[in-house]
């Protein structure tokens, strides 16, 4: 179970380093318009992230 949680961080990594890579205007901009929303606000898009994720891992499973 390890070596997958490791990889599934590693992926992680990658796939969350490549905007500020690829683009750090864009990165830096997003970020800017983060801080400008409200705590529900912010919530809700964690809340679906969380969900959307799950969702994914029932359809690859």
């Amino acid at each position: 179970m390890w070596p997958t949680l490791l990889t599934a961080f590693a992926l992680m990594l990658v796939l969350e380093g490549l905007l500020p890579f690829i683009a750090p205007g864009v990165w830096r901009e997003t970020f800017r318009r983060i801080i400008e929303l409200s705590n529900g606000q912010i919530r809700f898009l964690g809340l679906s992230s969380i969900l959307v994720g799950i969702v994914l891992l029932f359809i690859l499973k």
